[in-house]
């Protein structure tokens, strides 16, 4: 009976652990890409991942360029970029999902998952903001999305490691050593 009891308040408390370490993680989320289906975080696990808000009519918009180039050059199966539309500096994203998909594929080659336009700061902030933005909910750090192409490195168990500038440059050999290392 005792190894019974012993191997219940094991398995419990393994239980309990990924519960916890599944809030912390980025891989808790689910959200809907621009063509509308189903993209859920955990498929990522084991990858590291970028996390970035985009825009269409931002003086920041040319790092779609160097977004798809690190992608092409890094995005096979242990690194991936997220892009995140939103409109919430200067107006800056006014499109539909489906005009800012053929914006980027048309403009930039963008084959990196696009996700559907979002609030990134305020009353109408996505989960998936709120927990990059809060130490609370991502356990790691507080921050705020300052402009556009901000950008966020998760590890490969979806927990936060850094904020990236939305000036500095996608190719940044700091992000570079961050995805190589």
């Amino acid at each position: 009976m005792k190894k019974n009891s012993l191997l219940l308040v094991v398995l419990l408390t393994i239980s309990l652990s990924a519960q916890n370490n599944m809030k912390n993680s980025l891989h808790q989320f689910t959200v809907e890409t621009l063509e509308g289906k189903t993209f859920d975080f955990s498929s990522l696990k084991g990858k590291k991942i970028m996390v970035v808000n985009t825009a269409s009519k931002c003086g920041l918009t040319p790092q779609y360029k160097d977004l798809q180039a690190l992608y092409e050059q890094y995005g096979q199966d242990k690194f991936v970029i997220v892009g995140f539309p939103a409109n919430d500096f200067l107006a800056q994203e006014p499109g539909t999902n489906e005009e800012i998909g053929d914006f980027c594929e048309r403009n930039y080659g963008v084959t990196f998952p696009m996700m559907a336009k979002i609030g990134v700061k305020g009353k109408d902030m996505h989960p998936v903001y709120a927990f990059l933005t809060q130490k609370e909910k991502n356990g790691v750090m507080d921050s705020k999305v300052t402009w556009n192409f901000q950008k966020y490195l998760i590890n490969e168990e979806g927990v936060l490691e850094k904020v990236i500038s939305p000036r500095t440059s996608p190719v940044d050999p700091e992000v570079i050593e961050w995805i190589t290392k």
